[in-house]
């Protein structure tokens, strides 16, 4: 991950917290020249995404504040371990507390939760994926934590990668159109990926130039009926309704890729906290 892609999210989340008063608790009850020290702690087990975010926040409130990682993203923590110790001006800590606890708990419940989907299908071939349902203003940071988590990333936007839905059928008139069309207009390289929801679309997209099916809401049966069809010719991609309970099951039919909305749409937040010492 790239500076550029929190420095901009972490001065927002500052001045949403802060607002034009700053922090009146810290300043009006911790004096100045107050100092402390502290340790974020991990309250559950969980995978670490957002190290380097966290640090971050308080470099941009005081430079002089210490923030000292004892992990990195990717590492496993169990309950009540170390991730970071910090010290310095009492007030600057305080003051970015929470900011740096969200931003931190996000990308880490990201990760975990990325990471027990990479577990559970281990050993199938399929991959666990993200979609473009992250939280406005955190796509970076989200797609980031999925790859920390083991996860691959989808398309980034709209820009990257072509992905005809139901939507775009209707207004494009068919699925041999929408491709044509499609391929006649973007450039050399970028992926065509074409939403199905039966097998009839599945066999129409087949006789166009495609570089990928998203087979949308399937069950296991119909999930192996589509990977018999295609005979390994085209990337398969499964998506809707996946669980931590039923996504092996959905890996086993054959499917190349796993798509999951909520691992960045609700993912649960890993609970972290900073407690002073």
């Amino acid at each position: 991950m790239l500076r550029a892609d929190y420095v901009e999210v972490v001065g927002r989340a500052l001045s949403e917290d802060l607002g034009s008063e700053g922090d009146i608790t810290s300043d009006s009850c911790v004096p100045k020249t107050a100092e402390s020290k502290g340790m974020f702690v991990a309250r559950m087990p969980g995978v670490m995404a957002g190290i380097e975010v966290a640090g971050y926040v308080f470099e941009a409130l005081d430079p002089s504040v210490r923030f000292k990682p004892s992990v990195e993203d990717g590492h496993r923590v169990h309950e009540s371990e170390v991730i970071a110790q910090i010290s310095g001006h009492s007030r600057s800590i305080l003051s970015g507390e929470r900011t740096a606890l969200n931003l931190l708990g996000r990308m880490s419940g990201v990760a975990t939760a990325t990471a027990q989907l990479v577990e559970a299908v281990a050993g199938t071939g399929a991959r666990i994926s993200d979609t473009r349902k992250t939280m406005p203003g955190l796509r970076a940071l989200d797609k980031y934590a999925v790859r920390v988590g083991g996860g691959m990333n989808h398309r980034f936007g709209l820009y990257d990668a072509v992905l005809i839905k139901d939507n775009h059928l209707v207004a494009a008139g068919d699925i041999a159109a929408a491709v044509a069309a499609a391929r006649t207009k973007v450039r050399p390289g970028v992926m065509i990926e074409v939403e199905v929801v039966s097998l009839e679309q599945l066999a129409q997209v087949l006789q166009t130039d495609v570089d990928r099916v998203l087979l949308d809401n399937m069950g296991p049966e119909m999930l192996r009926q589509a990977v018999e069809m295609t005979e390994g010719r085209i990337t398969l991609e499964a998506s809707g309704g996946v669980t931590l309970e039923n996504v092996r099951l959905l890996a086993e039919t054959g499917v190349d890729i796993i798509s999951v909305g909520w691992i960045t749409h609700s993912a649960p937040q890993l609970d972290i906290a900073l407690d002073f010492m």
